[in-house]
């Protein structure tokens, strides 16, 4: 989970270094006062923040410099270089800062200092409360924003899981496979919400919504006033409906208690099926490996991702897993479930004790559809994540937007997405009017090996590859025309940040060179 140890390498910043060794545009890693530091030059302006990313312990020296900001080569967090601001997720959390002093040639980092103060919300026409329905990614972040601009009305997040809002995508990774403990799971502990006065509800169901009353009602009676509102609701797992289907060894992964209950049903367990050959459900196939499963993956693709990957992506991904142990059963579906048994359409039956099926989800877009919002295969909204009802927004899953580099409306299940979108509905809220136009990431683990995803591609021309896929080296281009839609990257973290750097400029040649 963790980038690692940065063992305070470098020099030691507090003694002083030659600021020659500091050029325009660069950064250099080093500890001072007993931790790694970075220190970074914009022209005649030199920063030094804490050198370890808040999400999981990257290595920001490893990064990239946009700007007076440095993104994490793991999951392209940003922190801004002049306040250790967490300014995009999935890092919600800030770095230190220090103050830094040359002289004589030489520059220093002295102690700590206190982050420049965050300017006073940008309209003064705000709304006097704000409920977010939706406790995952979108509707955390969103609520952790209002706060850090300074919002002072009334935040109230309502979530039908009974959970503090946590890290859904180790659910499939590392705490699946035993090799991270729950403690790391929340986001933030229950004080958290309670310091930062965000009325933090859980366990409870919205039933309806009255864009006209500006109101939100709970299945038990109680109903919220609202001045701006926030849906991020986000999916639903698909349901297999076929006999057996309802057993009480077949599982699905969405929230924290599916994860438990997979994990509590894995210590005894000895064969697992897992049905879908999605992210999902191959992260869960890794994990159980891990723990030590006999795993069969089934699914009617010919290969893992390939409509998402490609097929050289694909049979790598494959490879991977059948070098873990995994049997793939492709081309197939399942038809029945036993209880000791997954029966296919071919006539096989798979011996299985767990099951965990991983077909896709659905938006939950009910309580949209049912208050007259409008729908296009999710929820609509303009580039400021507005619903068609005054004061509403949505973010997440649930959220179709129009996106300017493709020229299409995009909507998509990723993590950071929500978080990223969450933040800027806030930010709308209290009037900044800021379009959301980042770039769509996403990464996966599998063992040891991680994919990071930068664009989005639903259909290509055709895919380049730079580096070398077995080696579990390269950068993948997925291409239609004369545009780059997304590339995948293995091993190859700098890339994947540049790539994301490259198509928020709409620098197509930087594409090219990264993968010609």
């Amino acid at each position: 989970m963790s980038g690692g140890d940065q063992n305070l390498a470098g020099p030691d910043l507090a003694q002083g270094f030659d600021a020659k060794l500091l050029a325009d545009g660069a950064m250099l890693l080093g500890h001072a006062l007993g931790e790694p530091v970075l220190v970074a030059r914009r022209g005649a302006e030199v920063w030094a923040i804490g050198a370890t990313c808040t999400h999981y312990g990257g290595a920001l020296a490893q990064g990239l410099l946009v700007g007076d900001t440095v993104r994490c080569p793991l999951h392209h967090a940003c922190f801004s270089l002049r306040s250790g601001e967490a300014i995009r997720a999935p890092a919600l959390s800030p770095v230190a800062c220090f103050a830094v002093r040359e002289q004589d040639g030489r520059l220093y980092v002295l102690g700590k200092r206190a982050p420049a103060p965050r300017s006073e919300p940008s309209s003064t026409s705000q709304p006097d409360s704000v409920v977010i329905v939706g406790a995952g990614a979108a509707g955390n972040a969103a609520a952790e924003m209002l706060r850090r601009d300074r919002y002072a009305g009334k935040v109230i997040l309502l979530g039908m899981d009974p959970s503090v809002p946590y890290d859904r995508p180790n659910l499939s990774k590392d705490y699946l496979a035993g090799n991270a403990p729950e403690e790391w799971i929340p986001l933030r502990s229950a004080d958290f919400y309670a310091e930062q006065k965000i009325e933090l509800h859980l366990g409870v169901e919205v039933e309806r919504i009255d864009v006209k009353g500006k109101s939100v009602g709970l299945a038990d009676g109680t109903k919220w006033a609202y001045g701006a509102l926030l849906l991020a609701t986000g999916a639903t797992p698909v349901r297999l409906v076929l006999p057996g289907g309802d057993l009480p060894h077949v599982h699905y992964l969405r929230t924290l208690a599916d994860s438990r209950r997979i994990v509590a049903k894995a210590d005894s367990a000895k064969r697992a099926v897992v049905v879908g050959a999605s992210f999902i459900g191959l992260e869960v196939a890794a994990a159980l490996r891990t723990r030590g499963l006999d795993v069969a993956v089934v699914g009617p693709e010919t290969l893992p991702l390939v409509r998402v990957m490609g097929e050289a992506l694909g049979a790598s991904i494959r490879q991977l897993h059948e070098e873990h142990g995994v049997v793939f059963h492709l081309g197939s579906k399942p038809v029945s479930i036993d209880p000791g048994a997954v029966v296919l359409d071919n006539g096989a039956a798979l011996p299985a004790d767990l099951v965990v099926v991983g077909i896709g989800v659905r938006p939950t877009i009910g309580l949209a559809e049912a208050a007259g919002l409008t729908i296009d295969r999710g929820v609509a909204v303009d580039a400021c994540l507005r619903t068609s009802a005054p004061d509403v927004f949505a973010a997440g899953d649930i959220a179709r937007w129009p996106d300017k580099r493709s020229g299409d409306t995009l909507r998509v299940e990723h993590w950071v997405v929500a978080e990223r979108q969450g933040q800027v509905a806030a930010r709308n809220m209290l009037g900044a009017n800021e379009p959301f136009d980042a770039v769509p990431f996403f990464w996966s683990s599998h063992y040891d090996v991680a994919i990071s995803f930068v664009g989005h591609a639903e259909n290509w021309d055709r895919v380049d590859i730079a580096g070398d896929i077995a080696a579990r080296d390269c950068a993948v281009a997925f291409r239609r025309g004369a545009q780059t839609l997304a590339i995948a990257t293995i091993g190859r973290d700098p890339a994947s940040l540049e790539a994301e750097a490259a198509m928020e400029r709409g620098d197509e040649s930087a594409l090219r060179r990264l993968v010609p």
